[in-house]
């Protein structure tokens, strides 16, 4: 059976086509450039399951339904469940919870099978907790790095957003900016780490476009996870 995978990210659109298990092409495009999925996706193989997460919006949903009109094949736009594929939801409303962190949580514990923090650095940075019995504790939602910047250029007339680097103590507008919003990721992921690390052994599963930004700063015991929604929606697609 072929599976095509689709992430629908606030930013990007990821896209995998998936056989017996193995994954055969994967892809990304900007958000912005939605109205060419119709092309790409004329160069695929006709899936005969189509599993999407969805974060973008009622537009989207409606490029990516348009774009495989032409397969006839209806499209499983996925929706957390209460427990699905191992993964207990403790949100107090399950189906309110991002179908993006759904797939991730579900990835993140058929790889770990144990606790663990899964992040996710985006257009928003998750974290969200893991127990050890697979279940999903909860979870913060915090702008993402260049979200954090942007808004602070946008609300602060001094602040223009410039590029900066990295320092422990900055000591120019740019970098200070830039800094402040990697110290913000970091001690938010970092906090959420110590409260599920009082639990037991845990590990931190870090994945996003972003994610390069603030890896180097975390100093936790950590594996770099790319790909973990569209990983989830396989490991849905596989059990349903």
């Amino acid at each position: 059976m072929k599976m095509l995978l689709i992430d629908a990210g606030n930013s990007r659109i990821k896209w995998a086509t998936v056989e017996g298990g193995l994954w055969l092409q994967q892809n990304v495009l900007e958000n912005v450039h939605a109205p060419a999925l119709s092309m790409a996706f004329s160069e695929l193989p006709p899936p005969d399951r189509i599993l999407v997460s969805n974060v973008a919006g009622e537009n989207v949903a409606q490029v990516l339904s348009a774009a495989c009109a032409v397969w006839h094949c209806p499209i499983e736009f996925i929706v957390a469940q209460a427990r699905q594929c191992g993964v207990l939801n403790s949100y107090e409303h399950p189906a309110q919870l991002g179908s993006d962190r759904w797939a991730a949580l579900i990835a993140a514990w058929h790889l770990e099978l144990a606790s663990c923090l899964v992040v996710n650095c985006g257009t928003a940075t998750t974290v969200d907790a893991l127990s050890a019995e697979g279940e999903f504790l909860g979870g913060l939602i915090l702008p993402g790095v260049d979200m954090m910047r942007s808004s602070l250029a946008a609300g602060a007339a001094q602040l223009a957003q410039t590029v900066g680097v990295w320092r422990e103590f900055p000591r120019n507008t740019a970098d200070a900016t830039f800094s402040g919003s990697i110290q913000a990721a970091v001690g938010a992921i970092r906090l959420q780490f110590e409260a599920l690390a009082v639990r037991g052994s845990v590990r931190c599963l870090l994945s996003g476009g972003a994610a390069d930004k603030v890896q180097t700063h975390l100093k936790l015991p950590l594996v770099r996870v790319d790909n973990l929604v569209l990983r989830g929606l396989q490991i849905i697609g596989q059990e349903n």
